[in-house]
């Protein structure tokens, strides 16, 4: 059996700048301090975050874009979930009785640093609204 050389494209290239400017603008609505946007992106260094910030583009790997995209799919099904944006965008700050959160709030989970606990996060909400 021949080994053909897997041809090496990049999927992620052109999407940095989209997925940054539509995360500081969730950022914004959260209101999400600094750390918690550091956090939440994966904790990039301080000058890539600042970077981003500042030119709201630039080249992001697979993981800052998992996250971003969880983040996104969070916003959608909370705003699906609560007809008032302002109740939707207040949710993850406040304490939730789930098990799966425990007295603490959804943000507290997605702050822990692991892409998997956003992936919960969006999950949760997924099922709550009927989703998939």
């Amino acid at each position: 059996m021949t080994a053909y050389p897997v041809p090496r494209t990049e999927p992620t290239k052109g999407l940095g700048g989209p997925a940054l400017r539509s995360f500081f603008k969730l950022a914004d609505l959260w209101k999400l301090r600094i750390s918690e946007q550091r956090k939440l992106l994966g904790d990039p260094p301080e000058s890539t975050f600042y970077k981003w910030k500042r030119h709201q583009d630039g080249v992001l790997g697979r993981d800052t874009l998992e996250r971003i995209s969880y983040l996104l799919g969070i916003y959608k099904a909370l705003q699906i979930l609560f007809p008032n944006p302002e109740q939707a965008d207040t949710w993850l700050h406040r304490p939730n009785q789930s098990m799966l959160f425990g007295g603490h709030s959804a943000l507290e989970r997605m702050l822990s640093g692991n892409v998997a606990d956003l992936y919960v996060v969006r999950q949760y909400l997924d099922a709550q609204r009927g989703g998939h």
